[in-house]
């Protein structure tokens, strides 16, 4: 029992225990490296697993050998690509199994309908900026899949934003992770890439409310 405690709290903060994971299981750490990703992004249940900062984490040991870059990065765009899309079906399929009441208030294909229609309109952009708000990106595509998205447009956002997620973070933790003053603050760190990736969206939010009473 102990042991499987110890195994799931090494999941769970694997970021912070990477260094003795990359020594204790040498090249399984890419296969449970690609099994956080695609859990963290396939199953609407683990959210709670580590996304950014593990990506981070093993950019800055990619730096200093102990990890290949180009094999993680593809290795765990993979993942990234494959959880959403795993994370889409399962949406696609309960969706019309849970959302079969006319008059429920929440559970109501009404709703269905709506989701669908906005995941159409809006749905790209929000696959892509979800991938890098923790939490939200793990729901996301199983929203998507509920709103019946039409899946070749959520495949083609759903590659863009894996790319851009995972290329940001290893390859930021490859270039910047070893800095003394990064490693200090890796935390704060992570939250202004998570700032600055928002910042166009933003703009993007503002134009649109304020662009659009402006014409009224």
């Amino acid at each position: 029992m102990e042991h499987i405690i110890w195994f799931i709290n090494l999941f769970l903060h694997l970021d912070k225990h990477l260094d003795a994971v990359i020594s204790s299981f040498g090249v399984w750490t890419y296969v449970m490296l690609f099994l956080i990703i695609f859990c963290e992004t396939g199953l609407v249940v683990t959210p709670i697993l580590p996304g950014d900062s593990l990506l981070f984490a093993a950019g800055t040991f990619a730096a200093i050998g102990s990890l290949d870059k180009w094999y993680l990065a593809a290795s765990l765009v993979i993942a990234a690509i494959l959880g959403d899309t795993a994370n889409y079906w399962i949406g696609y399929i309960v969706g019309p199994k849970v959302f079969t009441s006319q008059s429920s208030k929440f559970l109501n294909k009404k709703h269905l309908t709506r989701s669908h229609g906005f995941y159409e309109k809006y749905g790209g952009k929000t696959i892509i900026i979800a991938r890098f708000i923790p939490i939200i990106r793990t729901f996301a595509p199983f929203v998507a899949g509920i709103g019946r998205m039409t899946y070749i447009k959520f495949l083609f956002y759903n590659i863009i934003g894996g790319v851009l997620w995972i290329g940001l973070f290893i390859f930021g933790g490859y270039y910047f992770g070893n800095i003394p003053f990064v490693k200090q603050n890796f935390t704060v760190v992570i939250f202004v890439i998570i700032f600055i990736s928002l910042i166009p969206i933003v703009i993007e939010f503002l134009q649109h409310k304020y662009g659009r009473k402006i014409k009224d």
